[in-house]
């Protein structure tokens, strides 16, 4: 009964602790941001036809490694600029993978057929200065 009880406060003990949390990293050291501005923010055929295009790239692209597609979270906050209609973000391995995506079959099918949907695109590329398998809590 002496270890029985000894068990169950060590168990109750352990249930109470909060456990360690780590920040996962993103897959790759090439990052590109894209912003998307439509010509007609407010047209559901536009915002279906982009979506697609934009789904069909990141499923077909032999680079991307891993992907954020998403529209403003309409945070108030003087510093957040809210006016573009999507974010693209997708990482790569590296600038040369960025390069290949940059003419490959997907990215240039995904621009012959969506680039009339926008009046404004910005894009930001940054490289990784997180090391591989870094724990961030």
């Amino acid at each position: 009964m002496k270890n029985f009880t000894l068990l169950v406060l060590i168990t109750v003990m352990f249930m109470s602790c909060e456990p360690v949390k780590t920040k996962d990293m993103i897959s790759g050291k090439f990052a590109h941001s894209v912003l998307i501005w439509l010509n007609n923010p407010n047209s559901e055929a536009d915002r279906q036809k982009i979506e697609k295009g934009l789904k069909e790239l990141i499923e077909n692209s032999d680079y991307i490694r891993s992907a954020h597609l998403g529209v403003p979270a309409l945070t108030a906050r003087d510093v957040v600029d809210n006016s573009y209609t999507y974010h693209l973000m997708v990482t790569f391995g590296s600038k040369e993978e960025q390069d290949k995506y940059q003419v490959e079959p997907a990215h240039k099918k995904f621009l012959a057929d969506c680039k009339n949907l926008w009046n404004k695109v910005l894009i930001y590329d940054s490289m990784n200065v997180l090391e591989e398998g870094e724990n961030l809590k």
